[in-house]
């Protein structure tokens, strides 16, 4: 060894980083990330089913969990490695499957087999190379595995984490033959990572606190299973899958050999779910991560597209906003794509970030890494900042106020309106696109508020909200809201939007009823963005009824009639109102 090199190793606790032997062979770091010093071509491959401690598809024992697992060669000279572990429903691929109808009215309450070859992994020779293992599991009811697909169950949950506990000695696996595996290649600490349902696993088995898994990395991932398929009471899809749903999904990736023996249980997700009220319920609930944000353990480096519509922005936001109230070791990456790895979006600054946070987390590394700004954003521009914190620092809530002339376009201020209510109207109609209701001149449809062009670079960062006086000539509606970026040239972009169903506007778990002509007020969220509006660009706020790429899509016709002098539309600007007045020319 020279002594360049010699210098440059960093020297590790004996427990993670040696064998027993001294003259075993180790991990080599520099600068605070590992080395590619060992041959990812020389592996040792195992297959185990890890028993997991959930009877899933009631057949009298316990389900068991199909592992795969790659480790260097050095680990049978003594060499014990943490653990990358990515599991997922869909290693071994999915079947047809038929979404729900969403041209449907509007719910009106009544009064009292395994893969055949190993699978593999992008990040799988870059891990090996460093020193870590690379294990892959089949969740439940899929591939190799046994027990039932339930999308976010608790079952899946138990499955997943049954592998971090076999990792770190605490649960029996087998191998094909039935003879009993232990994993004494591992050092018991476990990172979990992986893409959309495969990021979402690591968020649920974060939320148990299981022992030995110490940091995970979920990727435009969900932490609120309820807030994919509904939205304050209203029955949404993720953008580009109209229609699918919780039993849905389930039925796709059901992929083990037994293709009946789970009916029953997909039947009941089927009713659970409830597409007629849309109301969150104990089904949710169990799907719903943020409140067991407490019991995370594991640091999270969590990732997402600010242009993701399929997992939207909210779902990493409320889960880094329930992560930072309870303590937990965080940072945040915000790219401009949709639903897609960074890997393909800025990939050696994304490996660098990898190797120091498993560096750090896993191989106790002291590279600083959990000292620095907790927030990288991209730019619209494709530049990146480091930031303190997301949302930005300075960040705060600034309320802007329609006046009168939404048909076409009226203005949109932060001075409140005065004087007596104007009332505006509009009907519903679902065959109309959110793009051509923010782009016609004027529309029966929707109604439409614009701000002056602005002087000077307003940056939002954050979750806005809409505020709405709103009476409907129907028992049942769906509400929309949109922020629009509108170019000098007329051209448009949106911002964000959100939904809700006035019958939950109380409560997301209790369905009230309207009675028609009668005003309500109707509160909620649209999606969190991080945005730059330009110079010589208008803030536009657009309010309509049924998204048709989101919603339910009922028969047109709804009549919708808006106060407008009792609506508004708050949005978090860095700066605040002071900001937000100086950019428009607001007194």
């Amino acid at each position: 060894m020279s002594a360049a090199l010699a210098a440059a190793v960093v020297a590790l606790p004996l427990a993670t980083a040696t064998a027993t032997a001294d003259d075993a062979p180790g991990p080599v770091f520099r600068d605070g990330q590992a080395q590619p010093v060992f041959d990812p071509g020389d592996v040792v491959r195992d297959e185990v089913w890890v028993t997991a401690d959930v009877d899933s598809d009631r057949d009298g024992a316990d389900d068991r969990v199909h592992v795969e697992i790659v480790r260097p060669a050095a680990t049978e000279d003594g060499m014990r490695v943490p653990v990358v572990y990515q599991a997922s429903p869909y290693f071994s691929g999915g079947n047809p499957i038929t979404n729900h109808d969403v041209d449907v009215e509007l719910y009106v309450p009544t009064r009292p087999a395994g893969p055949d070859s190993p699978i593999t992994w992008h990040y799988e020779d870059y891990f090996l190379s460093r020193g870590f293992a690379v294990v892959y599991a089949e969740s439940l009811g899929t591939g190799a595995s046994t027990g039932c697909p339930t999308t976010g169950g608790e079952n899946e949950t138990i499955g997943a984490a049954s592998v971090v506990d076999w990792l770190g000695g605490r649960a029996p696996a087998h191998d094909a033959s039935g003879a009993r595996v232990e994993a004494d290649w591992s050092t018991g600490r476990t990172a979990m990572m992986g893409v959309s349902y495969n990021g979402t696993l690591p968020n649920a088995v974060a939320s148990t606190g299981v022992e030995g898994l110490e940091t995970i990395v979920p990727i435009a991932a969900i932490s609120n299973w309820y807030d994919y398929y509904r939205e304050n009471g209203a029955v949404v899809a993720p953008g580009g899958f109209q229609g699918e749903d919780a039993d849905v999904l389930a039925e796709y990736v059901y992929t083990r050999d037994d293709r009946e023996v789970c009916r029953p249980v997909i039947e009941e997700l089927a009713a659970e779910q409830d597409r007629v009220t849309g109301d969150y319920n104990a089904f949710w609930r169990e799907r719903d991560y943020l409140d067991d944000a407490h019991r995370v353990r594991a640091s999270v480096l969590a990732v997402h597209g600010l242009s993701d519509w399929n997992v939207t922005v909210s779902q990493v936001s409320e889960w880094y906003e329930a992560l930072a109230r309870h303590g937990v070791e965080r940072k945040i990456w915000l790219h401009q794509q949709g639903h897609t790895d960074p890997y393909s979006v800025r990939r050696q600054a994304w490996l660098t970030t990898l190797n120091r946070w498993f560096s750090h987390y896993l191989y106790d590394v002291d590279n600083g890494v959990e000292e620095e700004p907790r927030a990288t954003v991209q730019r619209e521009d494709g530049s990146w900042t480091e930031e303190a914190d997301w949302p930005a620092p300075g960040a705060e809530a600034a309320t802007m106020h329609p006046r009168p002339g939404g048909a076409e376009r009226g203005d949109l201020d932060v001075r409140p309106s005065r004087g007596r209510p104007v009332v505006e109207r509009f009907t519903d109609n679902a065959t109309t696109t959110v793009g051509e209701l923010v782009d016609a001149d004027s529309s029966a449809h929707r109604l439409a508020y614009a701000s002056d062009a602005a002087r000077r670079p307003v940056r939002l960062s954050g979750t806005p909200r809409v505020d709405l006086r709103v009476a409907f000539d129907r028992p049942a509606a769906n509400v929309t809201g949109v922020l629009v970026d509108r170019a000098p040239d007329g051209t448009s972009h949106v911002i964000t939007r959100g939904w809700t169903d006035p019958q939950n506007r109380h409560d997301p778990a209790r369905t009230q009823p309207i009675r028609p002509g009668v005003p309500y007020r109707v509160s909620f969220d649209l999606q969190p963005q991080d945005y730059l509006l330009s110079p010589g660009h208008r803030l536009e706020f657009v309010v309509l009824s049924s998204d048709h790429d989101f919603t339910l899509r009922p028969e047109p016709g709804t009549g919708l009639a808006v106060d407008v002098t009792r609506t508004s539309v708050t949005v978090p600007v860095v700066g605040g109102e002071p900001t937000l007045r100086a950019a428009f020319g607001w007194r």
